[in-house]
C-alpha cells in the first residue's frame, strides 16, 4: 500500500508541477500512513484513503460557502447594475466618474494642449502677416505653428525622465497631491506624439507645398522673398532637398523615426530578437536606443530641460563612483532568479517601494538596469532579486554563478569566496508608486512573479513600523501620556495590508521562503494577510489536485508547513478571483480609502484598475489604484 500511495503523490505532483513535492513523495506517504495505519499493520483500507480525501473536500467546500453567501449578499445589495432610464443622465454619471478619476492627468494634459494651442496660433498669425505669406499662402503657417510646438515638445520630452528631480518632487514636496508623478513615463509617450504629429505637419507642408510654391513663383513674386531665400529662385526641387536646412532636416526625421520605432515594446523588450538577422539582433533590445544664435528661440527652449538632464547624468555617474558597495551575499534560485546582498552607502536613505539601478562593470560598463529594493529602511543592507529575462540578466546570473561555491538550493553563497564577487555599483534611490503606501490605512499588494520584489520590501516595514509604533506607545504609557508630542506628524498611517503573490512555479516560494516565515512570525496582531497562489496547480475542487489538497491540510497540522511554499503561509491553488477580493476588503473596511498596488505583467493591470474603479464607484469603500509594470 505504501507504494501505491507514493504512485498516486508522484502522479498528483506532476500533474501539478509540483516538483518538491514529487522530491519527497517517500516522506508523505509514510506520514499518511502514520495517520491512517495507527496499528502499524503495513496497509490502509482504500476506503479509509478516500474518507480523508473527502474530509479535506468537506473542510474546504463549508468555509468557501460561508464566504460566497457574504459575497453574494454583497453582490445584491451594493453592485446589482441599475440603469438610468435617462441617457443624459447615464453620460453625466459616467463622465463624472471619469474626471474624479483622472482630474491629476486631465488638468495636465489640458494645460498641456493650452501651451501648444497658443505656440501654434502665435506662430501662425505671425507669419500671416510676413511677405512669405503672400507666395506660400497657410502652408507657410502651417509649418512655423507646428515647429514652434516642436521647440517646446523635445525640450519637455526630457522632464519626465529626470529621475532625481522626480524622485525630489514626489518625496520632499507636496505636488504629489495634484501632479501625477506615476505617470512620467505616460507623459513621456504622449509628447513624442505630439513630436510625431508636429513632425509630419512641418515636414509635409514644407515638401508638399512651399517647396512647389517657391519654384512656380514669378519673379515679382519671389522678389520680396530673396533675402530668405538668396537672390536667385529655386528653379528645381532637389535645390531644397540638397541644402544644409534639408539634408539634416531629412536626416533628423530619418533618426526620430529610427528612434521612435526602436521605443516600441516590440524592439525594446527584445520580442523580435529571435525573429531578427543576427547583425539586427543588438537592435531589437534595452541597449538600441548656426548663426545669430542668440536671436533665435530654439535655444531658449532646450537650455533649462537639456542642462536639468545634464544633471542628472552627471549625477549618476558623480554618485555611482561614490557609491560603488561591496557584496556580501549572493544566491541562485529556481526560476533563474539571482539576489544580491550588498552592503549599504552611509548616506543611502530610502523608502520601501522604491528602485535603484545596478551596474555590473564585469558584464557591461556601460549599462545600468533598474531593480526594486526589497530590504526594508530598517535594514543594515540593501537588497535586490534579479531575474534572468534578457541577455544583461542572464549575464550577471552567469558572472555570479561562476564565483559562488555550490550550496544547497536556497543557501546563500558567503563566506571567504566574498572578495571574488564582481563589482557593483548602485545608482538612486528613485520614487516608485508604491512608495506612497504609509498614506493608506488599508494596503493590497500584489505581486505577479518577480513583481512580488517591492512588496516584501514595504511588508517588512509595515512590521517594523508597527512595532515601532508599540514600543512609542508603551513607552509613552510609562509616563502617563496618551498623546504623541505636539507638532510631530504622523506619517504611516497603515493598520492593516493584504499581500497576494501570485506565481506559476513551486520553486518560486524559495526567494521569500525566510521573509514570509519571518512576517508570519512577528505579526502577532494580524496586521498583514499573506496570500500564496500557485497557479501551476489545479483549483480546489479539481479531482486533480484533490490529493495534494489532502497532503497540504495534514503537513500543516502536523508540522506547521505548507507542502507548497515550504513556509508558514497557506497556498491556494490556481488563480485568485480578483472580484472576490475586492469585495471582501470592501465589506471589511467600508468607507476607508484602500491602496491597491500592483507590481507584475501589464496583462493583469486592466483588470485590476477596472476593478477598483467599479468598487469605488458602487461602494462607500474608495479603491486607489497604483501599478508598475516590467
Amino acid at each position: 500500500m505504501p507504494k501505491r500511495i507514493f504512485r498516486i503523490i508522484s502522479l498528483s505532483s506532476s500533474a501539478n508541477h509540483l516538483s518538491t513535492i514529487k522530491t519527497n513523495a517517500d516522506g508523505y506517504a509514510a506520514m499518511i500512513m502514520k495517520v491512517l495505519d495507527k496499528d502499524n499493520i503495513g496497509y490502509i483500507m482504500m476506503g479509509s484513503l478516500k474518507s480523508l480525501l473527502l474530509e479535506a473536500e468537506t473542510h474546504s467546500i463549508s468555509t468557501n460557502s460561508e464566504e460566497r453567501k457574504k459575497l453574494g449578499d454583497m453582490i445584491s445589495n451594493k453592485l446589482k447594475p441599475t440603469l438610468d432610464p435617462n441617457p443624459l443622465k447615464r453620460w453625466y454619471h459616467k463622465l463624472r466618474f471619469f474626471v474624479l478619476d483622472n482630474w491629476q492627468r486631465i488638468w495636465v494634459i489640458v494645460l498641456w494642449l493650452m501651451i501648444m494651442a497658443i505656440l501654434f496660433i502665435y506662430k501662425y498669425i505671425q507669419y500671416k502677416n510676413r511677405e512669405v505669406y503672400e507666395v506660400l499662402g497657410h502652408c507657410v503657417c502651417l509649418a512655423k505653428g507646428a515647429a514652434e510646438t516642436l521647440k517646446l515638445n523635445m525640450a519637455l520630452i526630457l522632464l519626465p525622465v529626470c529621475r532625481n528631480t522626480i524622485t525630489w518632487l514626489r518625496t520632499k514636496t507636496s505636488l504629489g497631491v495634484i501632479v501625477p508623478f506615476d505617470d512620467n513615463l505616460n507623459f513621456h509617450q504622449v509628447i513624442a506624439v505630439g513630436i510625431m504629429i508636429g513632425v509630419a505637419i512641418h515636414s509635409v507642408t514644407h515638401l508638399a507645398c512651399d517647396f512647389p510654391r517657391l519654384i512656380a513663383a514669378t519673379p515679382e513674386e519671389y522678389m520680396p522673398l530673396r533675402k530668405f531665400f538668396g537672390e536667385e529662385q529655386p528653379k528645381r526641387y532637389l535645390h531644397f532637398v540638397k541644402s544644409t536646412e534639408g539634408i539634416t532636416g531629412l536626416i533628423m526625421v530619418f533618426l526620430m523615426a529610427i528612434a521612435f520605432t526602436l521605443a516600441i515594446p516590440w524592439f525594446r523588450r527584445g520580442k523580435l530578437e529571435k525573429k531578427l538577422p543576427e547583425p539586427l539582433k543588438k537592435l531589437a533590445s534595452f541597449n538600441a536606443f548656426c548663426k545669430e544664435w542668440y536671436k533665435k528661440t530654439t535655444w531658449m527652449y532646450l537650455a533649462v530641460p537639456v542642462a536639468f538632464y545634464a544633471c542628472e547624468r552627471l549625477i549618476r555617474a558623480f554618485r555611482s563612483k561614490m557609491e560603488t558597495v561591496k557584496v556580501i551575499k549572493a544566491a541562485t534560485y529556481p526560476g533563474n532568479v539571482l539576489t544580491l546582498h550588498m552592503s549599504r552607502p552611509t548616506n543611502f536613505e530610502y523608502k520601501s517601494g522604491q528602485y535603484m539601478f545596478v551596474n555590473c562593470p564585469a558584464v557591461s560598463p556601460f549599462e545600468w538596469h533598474p531593480f526594486s529594493i526589497t530590504s526594508a529602511p530598517h535594514d543594515e543592507y540593501l537588497s535586490v532579486h534579479i531575474k534572468s529575462l534578457g541577455d544583461w540578466t542572464k549575464a550577471i546570473k552567469g558572472v555570479f554563478s561562476e564565483v559562488s561555491m555550490p550550496l544547497p538550493v536556497g543557501e546563500m553563497s558567503h563566506g571567504a569566496n566574498n572578495s571574488d564577487f564582481p563589482r557593483i555599483m548602485i545608482d538612486g534611490p528613485y520614487g516608485a508608486p508604491a512608495q506612497d503606501y504609509k498614506k493608506y490605512e488599508v494596503v493590497l499588494l500584489i505581486g505577479l512573479g518577480i513583481g512580488a520584489t517591492p512588496m516584501i520590501s514595504i511588508i517588512k516595514d509595515i512590521i517594523n513600523n508597527t512595532e515601532t509604533k508599540e514600543l512609542s506607545q508603551v513607552d509613552l504609557g510609562k509616563v502617563g501620556s496618551q498623546h504623541e508630542p505636539q507638532g510631530e506628524k504622523e506619517t504611516f498611517k497603515t493598520r492593516r495590508a493584504y499581500f497576494y503573490w501570485v506565481t506559476r512555479e513551486q520553486g518560486s516560494y524559495d526567494w521569500f521562503k525566510n521573509i514570509m516565515n519571518e512576517i508570519a512570525e512577528r505579526d502577532k496582531n494580524k496586521v498583514i494577510e499573506l496570500h500564496n497562489y500557485c497557479t501551476s496547480v489545479y483549483e480546489e475542487g479539481d479531482v486533480r489536485s484533490a490529493f495534494i489538497h489532502m497532503l497540504q491540510s495534514l503537513n500543516h497540522a502536523k508540522s506547521g508547513l505548507d507542502i507548497v511554499s515550504g513556509t508558514k503561509v497557506m497556498s491556494y491553488f490556481a488563480k485568485p478571483n480578483w472580484e472576490n477580493i475586492y469585495k471582501q476588503i470592501a465589506m471589511d473596511h467600508p468607507g476607508s480609502n484602500v491602496g491597491v498596488f500592483y507590481c507584475g505583467a501589464p496583462a493583469l493591470t486592466k483588470e485590476l484598475r477596472n476593478l477598483a474603479l467599479e468598487f469605488a464607484h458602487k461602494t462607500r469603500t474608495r479603491f486607489s489604484f497604483h501599478k508598475e509594470n516590467f
